[in-house]
Order: C-alpha cells, then structure tokens, then sequence
C-alpha cells in the first residue's frame, strides 16, 4: 500500500484490511526510502520489496518504487484516483483508475476504470480475463485440430495410393457443421472455480504455445488414425463398397469431432465433473450437431447430395467404436501428463 498520508493512518488502514498485524509494524516505512533506483544498494532494494506499506509518498517516490519492481522482472499493477498518482499510472504494466470518484487526469493516464470503485472488482476482473483466454485457447485448438485431422487423413490417403475417404462436400460439411457450434460453446465457457488458484502465464508468452501445437498435431494425428482405421476395416475386413466405406469414414469423422469437445478440459479437471461437461451450450451444440449428421445420413435429398448411405447396426458399431478413440486416448494422455506433474514437483 503506498499512500501520502501519515504513517500512523496508514497503519491503522494496512491492520483494518489485514495488510499487516501489530507484529509487523517496521513492515512500514516512509517515502524517503524511496530513491531512485540506481541510487539503491542492494540491501535497500531488498528492504524495499519486502515493505508492505509506505507512507508519505510523493509521486516521484511512487514512479521509484514502480520502476524498482518492474526492473526485478514483476508485473506492477498500480491504483489510484488523484492527480499526483497519474504518472505512477501511466508507469505501469496496469493502471487502474478510479471511476467514481477518481479524477479526470487519473482516468485518462489508467488502462482500467473501475465503475465501482471496489478493490474486489479487480480480482474478478482477472478472472473472467484468465476464463476468456483460457476459453480462446480451446476454441483455437479444437478448431485446429480437427482441421488439422482431415488435412491428415487425405494426404495419408494421396500418399498410399488409397481411395480418398472424405469427398470435398462431405469436409465442407463437417467444417460447417462439426466446428462451428461446438467451438462457439467452448468459446462463453464460464470457467474453473480455481482459475484464480493457477500461476499467471508469463507477459511474454504466445496465446499459441509450443505445448498447444503439439496438443493440435496430436489431436489431430488420433483423429485422423481413427478414421483411416474404420475406412480400411470397411473396405477389407468388411468387404463393403467404397461408398458405403465413405461414409462409415465421414460419420467416424463427424463422432469423433463431437467426442473431442471433452478433450478440451484442462488435465489438471476432474474427468466427470469439469467446464467443459458443465457447461450447457456445450450439450446443446453437440445436440445441434448430432441431429444435422444424422439428417446428412437419413434425408433422402442431402445424403444424395453429400454421397452417403444408411449404415447397418454392425456398421455403426465399428462407426462408434474407432470415434470414440481419439477421446480415450486424449484423456489417458492428459491423465499421464498430471500424474508426471505431481510426482515430479
């Protein structure tokens, strides 16, 4: 807390809002403690940081302390709603302004107003930050890897000299129809209770890192190792035409996309009981998606436009086994990846 008030007031505020105890009162120290930062032993600087109050501050003294932090690599968000806390404001990885009764200069040197004026209204706004960047990262990898899953799938199939397994309607379909809604619902998921209990992704790092490429390439190399297994059992253990393979192919395809909207929980979730299977919209879209690839299969007009047939009770067994998969898999994998965490931490 950095104030320019008496230090006897900013004690009695730091106890009020559990900041220090009565133990801790050399905890505060008085603004002229703050030069700036080359004029800093180490010892200063260490004794700095590990200040909870500062009383008596001037705003320079606030940029020193601003800049202190900032050169020991830590994002620095500083509040304030007079005119003497705009330079410290602007300074920092935040500024946070007073909306209601901060002052005009506070508000445009800031990149956030609070309407409220309520502290609390900060730690919720980092939340739904972390919930929406979280909910981005899925809605992109799940897009990715599906398409990643058929770009596989066709040139595997180009390379072995095989009978393509999707036609160029039936992927047009798919990528209308299996990532849309889906992905949309993934997109408002209103996140984990403990997302504020996860360390900060660093200030640096991309919304797509490594670990989420190869989360995409992954993915997509289950999907499409699913599918190409159910088209060559169609074509060679079950002797079907190429049609009729085609289709087992696409509706392989179409399942697995839908299971794979629950490989999108965090690994560190519970398998049952997560974000992604308590959310709503994500039941809905899957619905949505199921009833429209069942009308591709079983409507007289778009199952001739999109070149598939009816499958037999046989046929949706090995459909429905090879789609779920990529799931089972996906979630095993997650589930190693937890356990090497917690027992190499």
């Amino acid at each position: 807390m950095v104030t320019g008030d008496q230090a006897i007031t900013a004690q009695n505020v730091g106890k009020a809002v559990g900041l220090v105890s009565d133990a801790e009162s050399d905890h505060i120290q008085l603004g002229d403690i703050l030069k700036p930062v080359e004029a800093l032993s180490d010892q200063q600087k260490q004794q700095i940081l590990d200040t909870a109050i500062f009383a008596r501050v001037s705003p320079e003294q606030k940029l020193n302390l601003v800049t202190l932090h900032q050169q020991q690599h830590e994002i620095v968000a500083m509040t304030g709603d007079g005119v003497n806390d705009a330079p410290a404001l602007e300074k920092a990885d935040i500024g946070i302004a007073m909306g209601k009764h901060g002052t005009q200069v506070a508000r445009e040197a800031a990149d956030m107003i609070l309407k409220d004026d309520a502290f609390s209204t900060i730690v919720e706004a980092v939340r739904y930050g972390r919930v929406i960047f979280g909910n981005i990262r899925k809605f992109v990898v799940f897009l990715l890897s599906g398409n990643a899953g058929e770009i596989m799938i066709v040139g595997l199939a180009m390379l072995l000299s095989a009978p393509l397994p999707l036609r160029p309607l039936q992927i047009l379909f798919l990528n209308f129809i299996a990532d849309v809604f889906p992905a949309l619902a993934l997109g408002v998921g209103v996140g984990t209770s403990d997302v504020m209990h996860h360390p900060p992704r660093g200030p640096r790092e991309p919304v797509m890192a490594r670990t989420h490429w190869t989360a995409i390439v992954g993915y997509g190399a289950l999907i499409a190792a699913a599918v190409l297994t159910a088209f060559a059992l169609a074509l060679r253990e079950f002797g079907l035409d190429q049609q009729t393979a085609v289709t087992i192919s696409f509706l392989t395809l179409a399942i697995a996309r839908l299971w794979h909207v629950f490989n999108m929980r965090d690994h560190d979730a519970p398998v049952l009981s997560n974000d992604v299977t308590r959310n709503p919209l994500v039941w809905g879209a899957l619905a949505l998606c199921l009833i429209l690839i069942l009308s591709a299969v079983y409507l007289p007009g778009l199952s001739g436009i999109l070149k598939l047939v009816r499958p037999t009770g046989i046929q949706w067994l090995l459909i429905l086994g090879c789609s779920v998969l990529p799931l089972i898999l996906g979630q095993t994998l997650k589930a190693l990846k937890l356990f090497y965490q917690q027992h190499s931490s």
